[in-house]
């Protein structure tokens, strides 16, 4: 069995975990489920062993049914916050991200069948980047990120701890 890399400690909560930007025909993918109410990229937990490239081809073909290939890694990202739903309800979390630019297929058709940690169905979704800051999307520099071109990797820290 796959271990992930993260742990729990007293009332912290570290993960360390590889997402997928996936961007056709002007909208980028999301994934929602009926127990959040926000938006929040494909991808997820790095298996311990597994390098993150594994991981985000990995995540991203669990939780689409779809076959990307990496174009390249886009942003490294540090993103601390309060967890607000079980079961990360009441603990300080801390999140290593990498993510990783996938290479257009040029189709927005999907096979999806994902549920998440906690056993709830997900939905893909499909949201006009021009279209991002109608929707709570995390984490929230994607908004800006995705409306200006970038060529290099870049390091994004967040702190939405109230």
């Amino acid at each position: 069995m796959a271990v992930d890399c993260g742990f729990t400690k007293e009332d912290h909560w570290f993960r360390y975990k590889a997402c997928a930007i996936i961007i056709e025909d002007g909208c980028v993918l999301f994934a929602g489920n009926s127990s959040a109410d926000y938006f929040y990229p494909v991808g997820g937990a790095v298996h311990a062993g597994e390098k993150a490239e594994d991981a985000v081809v990995r995540e991203v073909f669990e939780e689409t049914g779809v076959n990307y290939e990496i174009d390249r890694l886009a942003v490294i990202h540090e993103n601390f916050f309060n967890g607000d739903t079980p079961p990360l309800k009441g603990l300080d979390c801390h999140e290593i991200s990498f993510y990783f630019m996938m290479k257009s297929r040029g189709t927005r058709e999907l096979h999806s069948d994902s549920y998440t940690y906690g056993g709830v169905k997900e939905n893909m979704h499909w949201i006009p980047i021009d279209e991002l800051d109608r929707h709570r999307a995390y984490p929230s520099f994607l908004k800006s990120y995705l409306s200006c071109e970038h060529s290099g990797i870049e390091h994004i820290v967040t702190d939405e701890r109230a």
